[in-house]
């Protein structure tokens, strides 16, 4: 197809999936790099995306309701693009779309849609299942042409930021960084539990980071943790910024969380995710690179709260029952971190 002159990316959250979308980007910008892209985001989340070169970017404040949506609207006044890829299926999203205004707009097959999406669309990306989100992501270059055959973040970590992760992780000492909190509390595992795991990493010769958001949530969650610590971490809960967090992801080779934004941000530096997983499918949504030190029990929670396992249930699923993570045992976590750490030669 002729090189469309102007298309506008729709998705505004969570951090996790703003990351996938990343190498979608790249995949147009080398397709067609004169083409204007123009990228929808959340607040929060631009903060991690926005400063990626040859996009222009929109923030949509998701808490400003109707008047946020009414505001991206006039940020785009006058504009009218080639193509819309509608990748969020939420009914918000799909009513800011209505504020977009695109000749070809692109969207999720049937099966993947829902509150309305199929209105806003005039196009739908191929209907696949099995799929990790950032293939399904990827997909939406598909209808124009493209295929995404590389995946590429190269997301820019400013040098101060590198600078500050540098003077809070001084040295050579192998950083294992825990970021315990989602905020699908359900996906949480229990506070002594990562602190077990913490301690043994300590006891190993391991520098142990505390991180985490400025939220109540994660405070709270911090202190848990802390109190069931026998060595004391370095605690950074609500000190850093998106970008320093990325920054500490550089630096770190292990990172401990649930299936959460972090999650991510640490597989686009490379960073080593022990991953948490019975609440959601990792498959689907565990780190995209490399999930050979995720602890996965999804299989047996479908088992046990829906009677079936995981291949009979629609993909995607999620299990966020009370108690569902409890299947995680700290034995099969130290497993996976000491197994990491042979891999790595940090043994």
């Amino acid at each position: 197809m002729p090189t469309p002159d102007s298309i506008c990316l729709l998705r505004t959250s969570a951090i996790g999936d703003v990351t996938h979308v990343v190498p979608l980007v790249r995949t147009l910008q080398a397709a067609w790099p004169q083409t204007e892209l123009t990228w929808i985001v959340g607040k929060l989340e631009r903060k991690l995306v926005g400063d990626l070169p040859g996009v222009n970017f929109v923030t949509f404040d998701k808490g400003a309701g109707f008047d946020g949506m009414r505001a991206v609207g006039q940020a785009l006044q006058g504009h009218r693009f080639e193509a819309l890829l509608q990748m969020q299926v939420a009914l918000r999203s799909n009513l800011l779309s209505l504020f977009i205004k695109a000749t070809r707009r692109i969207g999720y097959d049937p099966a993947r849609a829902k509150d309305g999406h199929g209105l806003v669309i005039n196009q739908r990306i191929p209907a696949r299942t099995g799929e990790h989100v950032l293939d399904a992501l990827g997909s939406f270059c598909e209808p124009l042409g493209l295929k995404q055959t590389q995946v590429r973040w190269d997301i820019p970590i400013p040098e101060e930021a590198h600078a500050w992760a540098a003077e809070k992780l001084p040295g050579e000492t192998p950083t294992l960084l825990v970021s315990p909190t989602s905020s699908h509390t359900l996906r949480n595992w229990r506070p002594e539990r990562y602190a077990a795991v913490m301690d043994h990493a300590s006891a190993k010769g391991w520098r142990v980071v505390l991180v985490g958001g400025p939220s109540p949530l994660e405070r709270q969650m911090a202190d848990a943790v802390l109190s069931h610590c026998r060595h004391t971490p370095l605690d950074l809960t609500g000190k850093d910024t998106l970008k320093q967090m990325m920054a500490m992801l550089v630096r770190a080779p292990m990172l401990l969380t649930p299936d959460s934004g972090p999650m991510h941000m640490g597989n686009t530096v490379g960073c080593k995710v022990l991953g948490l997983h019975a609440a959601s499918n990792p498959n689907r949504s565990g780190p995209y690179s490399d999930r050979r030190w995720c602890v996965d029990k999804y299989d047996e929670a479908s088992r046990k709260y829906l009677g079936k396992p995981a291949s009979e249930i629609p993909w995607g699923s999620k299990i966020e029952k009370p108690g569902v993570m409890d299947l995680i045992g700290v034995d099969e976590v130290i497993e996976r971190f000491d197994a990491c750490a042979v891999h790595l030669g940090l043994a």
